[in-house]
C-alpha cells in the first residue's frame, strides 16, 4: 500500500519575482526624481513660491563675490556673449539659459547676463529654491 502524495512541494524559491518587483520600483523612482541638476558652485539662490524644472543645458552663475560662471567654469563678463552664441548656435531649437545668481548680488548684473541671452534668443530661467 502505497501513502505517498504525489504532488510534492519544491523546495527551491524562484527570484525572478523578487527581480521584477525591484525593477518596477527602480524604474518608479527614477521617473518620479527631479530631473534639475545642481550647480556645484557654493551660491545662496533665491526663494520662489512658483517653481517649475527646466531642463537646463547651459547655465550661468554668478557668485556674491561677482565672479561669473559658464557651465561651472570661470569666465569673464566679455566673454559671455561669444562663448554663449557658440553653445546655442549647436542646437536646432531654442537655447535655454539657467541664472543661478546668488542672492546678495545687484539685480544689474542679472539684468546684464539676461539681456545678452535675450538678444541671443535664448529663453531666460532664473534658478530658485522652493519656499515653504
Amino acid at each position: 500500500m502505497n501513502l505517498r502524495s504525489k504532488n510534492r512541494i519544491n523546495p527551491e524559491f524562484s527570484m525572478s519575482s523578487m527581480t521584477d518587483i525591484i525593477f518596477l520600483l527602480l524604474i518608479f523612482f527614477m521617473l518620479t526624481s527631479n530631473f534639475v541638476t545642481p550647480s556645484g558652485l557654493p551660491v545662496s539662490l533665491p526663494s520662489s513660491k512658483a517653481s517649475d524644472i527646466t531642463m537646463q543645458k547651459i547655465s550661468v552663475t554668478i557668485s556674491k563675490d561677482l565672479q561669473y560662471y559658464l557651465n561651472d567654469k570661470p569666465i569673464a563678463l566679455e566673454q559671455i556673449e561669444p562663448q554663449l552664441a557658440a553653445l546655442l548656435q549647436g542646437g536646432t531649437e531654442q537655447g535655454a539659459v539657467v541664472l543661478h545668481v546668488d542672492k546678495t548680488v545687484p539685480v544689474e548684473h542679472l539684468v546684464k547676463v539676461a539681456g545678452i541671452a535675450k538678444n541671443l534668443n535664448a529663453s531666460v530661467t532664473l534658478a530658485t529654491v522652493p519656499s515653504e
